[in-house]
């Protein structure tokens, strides 16, 4: 079950940091955007460390401070848990 965990962590935070570099490609093209809501369920659901990485690469919402504090907060949070569950295989 741990695997999993890791897995969707894995696996949001590549979303993420996707979907970061396609909103700020959009928003240099003036083309649609991706909704802050949804960039912040990404990063809420586990996809902090990515969409955090994603932000720092593109340089996108990083005027935005609670982008900026709120993403590294989400990253911090998941990183943890991946260790944890890291631990906890390597335990059982």
């Amino acid at each position: 079950m741990e695997n999993v965990g890791i897995g969707w962590i894995l696996i949001l935070s590549a979303y993420g940091f996707i979907m970061m570099g396609y909103d700020k490609r959009q928003a240099k093209n003036g083309g649609w955007r991706v909704p802050e809501r949804t960039l912040w369920m990404i990063a809420i659901l586990g996809g902090g460390p990515g969409s955090y990485a994603g932000m720092q690469a593109f340089r996108h919402k990083t005027k935005h401070t609670a982008f900026r504090v709120g993403f590294l907060m989400l990253a911090i949070v998941d990183l943890a848990a991946i260790l944890y569950l890291a631990g906890t295989l390597q335990l059982g």
